[in-house]
């Protein structure tokens, strides 16, 4: 019998890196927790590839947080038989809107790189990171840590992944054709990508466990690993989708081989 662990990609979000998971990573000693880096990558689709070239082992389960939830969705469609298990975790699945709510958000991220240009990575993560987290987690051990972790980025690093962000594609096509075990998990107190948001993707997806998580915000791994990794081990011990069988989607045949 292999003593192998198996793998678990965990995909990082906006100027998130390996701390944003190392709580409930280390709640799962029994997998192989990988936290890739996007560098300057600028498109979900070369992120996507990106973990597809990094992963030697045929098959893996993967979970996405925030824009790797996206990734993580975008890892499925390139190469839908590799994906034995997908989680979703406080997250979106549709493209950027049109008209006012597109230009809303263009100013919106336009506003933080610039603050982050002006003032630094730091001072721009304690604007934008109040928002991120339940109320209750401002000020404290955790929320600092947050705040490191934002100032280990550069403002180039941030400018590439809102460019990612801002050509986001539209997963809504996807969703239905995707069979393989899917858990689908939100603070219940995250502002960022709400609940209602989750509700919705669950509802469109034909094996997905929908999880609520609570007294959390958008950082829902940093904030509540223990509630997190329970989820995702439960996640994990569903039967894997047959590869033949995991999404009607249209893929790339050469992401298969990656």
């Amino acid at each position: 019998m292999s003593t192998e662990r198996p793998p678990l990609l965990m995909l990082p979000g906006l100027l998130c890196d390996q701390v944003a998971w190392a709580a409930t990573a280390a709640l799962l000693p029994e997998y192989d927790c990988r936290v890739p880096a996007w560098g300057a990558l600028d498109t979900i689709e070369a992120m996507a590839r990106h973990v597809l070239a990094t992963v030697t082992e045929p098959r893996f389960a993967v979970a996405g947080h925030s824009m790797g939830g996206r990734i993580a969705l975008e890892v499925v469609r390139l190469a839908p038989a590799r994906v034995t298990h997908l989680a979703l975790l406080d997250t979106g699945y549709q493209a950027l809107p049109e008209g006012e709510a597109a230009e809303k958000e263009r100013a919106g991220r336009a506003a933080l790189l610039a603050r982050s240009r002006e003032a630094g990575m730091r001072a721009m993560g304690l604007v934008w990171a109040t928002g991120m987290v339940h109320p209750d987690q401002i000020g404290t051990p955790l929320f600092d840590a947050i705040l490191d972790m934002i100032e280990r980025s550069h403002p180039d690093q941030f400018a590439a992944q809102i460019h990612a962000l801002l050509g986001r594609p539209d997963a809504t096509p996807q969703l239905a054709g995707i069979h393989c075990p899917t858990l689908v998990l939100c603070g219940r107190q995250d502002t960022w990508s709400p609940l209602a948001r989750h509700e919705i993707m669950a509802g469109m997806m034909p094996h997905a466990t929908l999880c609520v998580i609570e007294e959390s915000g958008h950082m829902s791994p940093m904030e509540r690993p223990q509630a997190v990794a329970a989820a995702l081990r439960a996640w994990l011990a569903t039967a894997p989708a047959d590869p033949d069988f995991n999404s009607d989607s249209d893929s790339d045949s050469t992401a298969r081989l990656a």
